[in-house]
């Protein structure tokens, strides 16, 4: 489980496809950028561009990762080496949840429409899928690329969102040229009750 509140931007250094992995994934080595991995031992998750990864080896300054063909097919960017990526530890029971509950698991891919300056900040505008919209909301939580967003607007297939200047500062997103792809997390809250609505249909 994530805050969406991200700790560091990092960067795909390598890939490689093992031949011992039986569902035809890849095998990542991340470089860790600021993230202090002196607490960070094999086996823990953390989120990579919002998509909850396991720890499959440790180095001084970069750490591996398996991604499944499954997880490859419904993210966007875990297979392009040298891209930059947000990281967030897994978070623990004590920590301040100063963004919201984020699982991990990407709903969609959304793209980018527009970066727009918006007085001291920026609005970021993306287009997603028909389907995910039911779970999306004005003032409702949603994850981009692993960073917890407020929604500010709701469009036809659009919904944009206020990104402050640290929020740019501290993440990948300032690279939201129009057409980029972005990861999307909707609120897991509004997944559930979409749920039992249907279920008690």
């Amino acid at each position: 489980m994530f805050t969406g509140i991200i700790e560091a931007v990092g960067k795909i250094k390598r890939i490689k496809k093992p031949d011992n992995l039986a569902d035809n994934g890849l095998s990542l080595e991340i470089a860790a950028g600021n993230l202090d991995l002196s607490d960070v031992v094999m086996g823990d998750s953390i989120a990579v561009n919002g998509v909850c990864l396991t720890v499959t080896s440790m180095h001084a300054d970069f750490f591996s990762v398996h991604v499944s063909r499954e997880t490859l097919g419904c993210t966007y960017g875990l297979d392009l080496p040298g891209i930059q990526v947000n990281l967030e530890k897994a978070m623990r029971l004590s920590d301040r949840l100063g963004g919201h509950l984020v699982s991990g698991h990407v709903d969609g891919i959304g793209a980018v429409v527009n970066l727009q300056p918006t007085g001291e900040s920026t609005t970021l505008t993306i287009q997603a899928d028909e389907a995910l919209f039911k779970y999306i909301a004005k003032k409702g939580s949603i994850t981009v690329n692993g960073v917890s967003l407020t929604v500010n607007q709701l469009f036809d297939d659009k919904f944009s969102v206020n990104l402050i200047p640290h929020t740019l500062s501290a993440t990948n997103l300032t690279e939201s040229i129009p057409g980029a792809k972005v990861n999307l997390e909707t609120d897991m809250l509004a997944r559930y009750v979409a749920r039992l609505i249907t279920i008690s249909k």
